[in-house]
């Protein structure tokens, strides 16, 4: 199976809901005219993604029926189509342009953090990258043991410490093993309890201090891992994060458990975030960089 196929298959639960209301809708309301804008954007509030968006979608979609003088309900999909495309629309290349460069990722405990790091550098890997993993989640020992079996199994070095270290100090520490093996990608976990405990935070900033003296110039993303099945609540997790570390990017997991896969339009339209990744199933390869033409055909 592709992963377009893959993901047409897991965004099933959420385009199958979505169907059902808008086809309600368009039997209903014969005409494209006000009221069906309204149902449509009522629709979309409930599909989970959010408020603004939605009034944000429907206002431009009002501009063109008005413009383009749209009245066949299935022209109006297309123009839904899109308007969601058009918000998912940000450069989503992983930008890694100097050797080395950093992947710092970010994300509450139970979004699939270490799993993400184990398909993300398997997906490096094969494109020839030589990858150094920090496991500077030092707070709890099962996500050393995790990232210590992707790094087996993928063949990378991986720099841990005992539980309870300093997480700085063994990005440091990773670093002085990227420079000496001349890797291409350092590739750093962090803690992943939840974003509203300051003292995470603060590691948080320790370690960007860490990389930005150590790799002054070095290419980095920090990429924060949002699990779909959250629904609105990954907005807020999105939002509390960029506060303490300038995001570049989303990593997406368990769409194929959920019927709030809505949730990234509101999240890529309220933070301005591109998806990087974008993960549906199990296997180590069910992680693909994101495709916003695809997402949307496998949406709605």
């Amino acid at each position: 199976m592709g992963f377009f196929d893959k993901l047409k298959e897991g965004l099933g639960k959420t385009k199958a809901s979505l169907d059902e209301k808008l086809n309600n809708a368009f039997s209903v309301f014969r005409k494209v005219d006000e009221e069906l804008l309204e149902e449509l954007e009522e629709i979309l509030i409930m599909s989970d993604i959010g408020m603004e968006t939605s009034i944000n979608i429907i206002s431009r979609l009002r501009e063109r029926i008005k413009k383009e003088n749209i009245q066949d309900s299935e022209e109006v999909k297309q123009a839904l189509r899109e308007e969601m495309a058009h918000i998912l629309d940000i450069d989503s290349s992983l930008q890694l342009d100097t050797k080395p460069s950093v992947i710092l990722v970010v994300g509450v405990n139970g979004v699939g953090k270490t799993t993400s790091i184990g398909k993300i550098t398997n997906r490096l890997k094969k494109d020839g990258k030589k990858i150094v993993i920090a496991a500077a989640d030092t707070f709890r020992a099962a996500a050393v043991e995790q990232l210590e079996i992707w790094a087996k199994r993928s063949g990378c070095d991986m720099v841990k410490k005992e539980e309870g270290s300093d997480p700085a100090s063994v990005v440091y520490e990773a670093i002085k093993i990227t420079k000496e093996t001349n890797a291409d990608v350092l590739i750093c976990d962090t803690a992943g309890r939840l974003h509203n405990k300051k003292y995470l935070m603060d590691e948080l900033a320790k370690i960007q201090k860490v990389i930005d003296k150590e790799l002054p110039d070095c290419s980095k993303e920090v990429l924060i891992v949002i699990d779909a099945t959250t629904g609105q609540n990954a907005i807020s997790q999105v939002k509390a994060f960029s506060e303490t570390t300038p995001l570049t990017g989303i990593v997406l997991t368990k769409l194929d458990g959920t019927a709030k896969g809505g949730v990234v339009l509101g999240i890529v339209d309220e933070n301005k975030l591109p998806i990087k990744f974008i993960g549906v199933g199990e296997q180590i390869d069910d992680m693909e960089l994101f495709d916003a033409e695809d997402f949307v055909k496998a949406f709605i």
